[in-house]
């Protein structure tokens, strides 16, 4: 894989996504608001292009055309942790996100399907198989997706996945990463993945750094037995106790 296309790129796992691509020599094009640009943090790589704009406002042509060559599409788009970031529009700005970047692939005449990684949580399920979350979860997620609009944006975007795109799609597949509680390390560490949680998300959260998020969804972006192993699901990390 020699091209991706990171949305949320400034975010903070985003940003450590798009580091971890290019010490990979992949060829990295990202999507950020003029106030959030990475240059001075990437400095003068050649294989780093920026556009700088709103992914909520980008048409789908306007998308396609960035997305030209790619072969992977990460997305670590997240809500910002204030009053207007939780409460107010774009609500579903990851849903919303994805649906156009899969619009945005149809358009494109290519022969090789496009890869999107999302990033999501474990507070989320993966409904295609029979992961049975403990009861106090249940309670408080059920009570969360009423008082926190993110979470039901992240739950609808990988249930898009999931439900519309699928197993067969002709032009698309797809991972969800889910982490638990996130930390910020100052380098990767061994960390663990599983195909479902092994602990509440709630009342027994386990520490998940922003580094090993980024090291893993690069590693699925560029390690074709990883993705083989992952593609359609929903893999969990944890950091190595």
């Amino acid at each position: 894989m020699s091209k991706a296309l990171v949305v949320g790129a400034s975010g903070a796992t985003g940003k450590l996504v798009v580091f971890e691509l290019l010490q990979r020599s992949v060829e990295v094009v990202s999507i950020v608001r003029a106030a959030s640009s990475l240059k001075d943090a990437v400095g003068n790589q050649p294989n780093y292009c920026e556009v700088v704009a709103d992914i909520a406002k980008l048409t789908d042509q306007e998308l396609a055309l960035h997305l030209d060559g790619c072969r992977v599409v990460i997305s670590c788009l997240g809500h910002n942790l204030t009053f207007k970031g939780m409460y107010g529009d774009p609500r579903y700005l990851v849903t919303d996100t994805i649906k156009k970047v899969t619009r945005a692939i149809g358009l494109l005449a290519q022969n090789e399907k496009v890869g999107i990684i999302l990033m999501n949580t474990t507070g989320n399920s993966n409904r295609d198989i029979p992961e049975n979350p403990p009861l106090s979860q249940r309670i408080v997620i059920s009570i969360l997706r009423f008082l926190l609009p993110p979470h039901v944006d992240n739950e609808q975007a990988a249930d898009f996945l999931r439900v519309c795109i699928g197993q067969e799609h002709p032009l698309i597949e797809w991972v969800a990463v889910r982490p638990d509680s996130l930390t910020n390390e100052f380098k990767v560490s061994s960390y663990q993945t599983h195909a479902s949680p092994t602990r509440n998300a709630i009342f027994n959260s386990a520490p998940t750094s922003r580094e090993n998020v980024a090291n893993f969804m690069a590693n699925l972006a560029t390690d074709a037995e990883l993705w083989a192993v992952w593609k359609g699901r929903m893999p969990v990390i944890y950091n190595d106790a």
